[in-house]
């Protein structure tokens, strides 16, 4: 008689997939038991007074009623708009004259304006308080219509 051809290797790997289907089978059937006693109502999930979800449901007493006529789903109106003034000031803290550009920090927002050469009226420097309009530029806010109200180097 000759010799198997299943060696040790072999048997092991059969009994391991044997076992790992029986496991699965096992757990299959343990799912579906579980899943009889569940109804949809047990699936339902509430959001309370805080935006936390919770399983129980709200409290009527809690409950407030709103007007249809209150709930305002649209663009502000323009008289609640605030309009700012559109000319503002501020310092020239970086200004590089070769290359022709520079930032303006606006004295209300402190907030960093790009300002190009060509959007000047007048020449200016570091240090310079100039007054300026925003517009938007390529990569963000821009300066346009710069005039110098105080030089720095007087």
């Amino acid at each position: 008689m000759g010799r198997s051809q299943e060696s040790f290797n072999k048997k092991e790997v059969k009994k391991n997939k044997e076992k790992k289907r029986k496991e699965k089978e096992k757990k299959r059937l343990a799912r579906k038991e579980n899943e009889k006693g569940r109804s949809p109502d047990d699936m339902i999930a509430y959001v309370d007074e805080y935006g936390m979800i919770t399983s129980t449901p709200p409290d009527p007493s809690k409950r407030k009623n709103i007007e249809l006529a209150d709930i305002k789903i649209s663009v502000p109106e323009k008289e609640s708009i605030q309009q700012s003034d559109p000319i503002r000031q501020g310092t020239v803290t970086f200004f590089n004259k070769s290359k022709g550009f520079g930032f303006i920090t606006d004295s209300e927002t402190m907030e960093r304006v790009f300002v190009h050469i060509n959007n000047s009226f007048e020449e200016i420097k570091e240090g310079d308080v100039v007054s300026f309009e925003i517009s938007s530029g390529e990569k963000g806010l821009a300066a346009i219509r710069v005039i110098l109200i105080k030089s720095s180097d007087l």
